[in-house]
């Protein structure tokens, strides 16, 4: 089983959270509730409790989440948001790695946010919530992408990445480094989540860095030529706007 902490000051939504758990998510227990910071840092201090999960509101009676998580930060605990927070903070969450479910709760939002959850992993919470409350107060300037990978959490300047290549419900990570790491989320995620960086997915398969381009080979659809030497196809039906982003950037130099 799976041990749950609530922390939300309404009652009601202590208790829905706790009623479609029990319905969806079975392998969900929950051991303990709190409806303020100071009593979510009792709850999930108790050493009796030992949960494997925190279900979090952003906005409590006596202050921010975020003050709790921050006395807390050497816990083992994954943390999932459960919020009505402003839909701007969405891209923050996804850039940070960070688990959400919006109010009001979708049943399969909320089992796939269950789905994630790995009892024990080492989930350095507190640089993830740097990662999230940098890209709240700067959502048009996002520098740190939070990666989970296959091997632990990563977080990447946006300006090492090279480019991304799909693989399956996988994506393959290239550095500036030589490193690769690869992510346990699709490339369309990406793709979304970096529509307004120096990103351009110029095929199926790949998304590259606009910064990093040595040469364009003209053809068919043409390829390119990477900084580390990989040559990535470019598809005919992607050519001409790929052509106007790569113009947009040098207006931009």
């Amino acid at each position: 089983m799976i041990r749950a902490v609530i922390v939300d000051d309404e009652q009601y939504g202590r208790e829905n959270l706790r009623n479609l758990l029990g319905r969806y998510c079975p392998e969900v227990e929950v051991v303990g509730e709190a409806d303020s910071v100071e009593r979510g840092v009792q709850v999930l201090r108790d050493p009796d409790l030992k949960p494997d999960v925190a279900f979090l509101d952003i906005n409590l009676q006596d202050g921010l989440v975020f003050q709790l998580l921050n006395e807390l930060t050497d816990r083992p605990f994954e943390v999932i948001f459960v919020t009505a927070y402003e839909q701007f903070a969405v891209k923050a969450f996804k850039y940070s790695a960070i688990d959400y479910v919006l109010k009001p709760i979708d049943p399969d939002a909320l089992k796939e946010a269950v789905a994630q959850i790995r009892p024990g992993r080492l989930n350095r919470i507190a640089q993830r919530l740097d990662v999230f409350q940098g890209a709240l107060a700067q959502p048009h300037t996002y520098e740190k992408l939070t990666v989970s990978a296959l091997d632990g959490i990563y977080f990447l300047n946006l300006k090492e990445i090279v480019r991304f290549e799909a693989d399956d419900n996988y994506t393959n990570i290239y550095l500036q480094d030589g490193g690769k790491l690869t992510a346990s989320k699709t490339i369309k995620s990406y793709e979304d989540l970096l529509a307004n960086q120096h990103f351009f997915r110029v095929h199926k398969r790949h998304m590259i860095n606009l910064n990093f381009i040595r040469k364009f080979v003209k053809g068919d659809g043409g390829y390119l030529v990477m900084d580390d030497g990989k040559q990535i196809d470019v598809s005919r039906r992607r050519r001409t706007e790929f052509i106007e982003r790569v113009r947009k950037l040098q207006e931009e130099l």
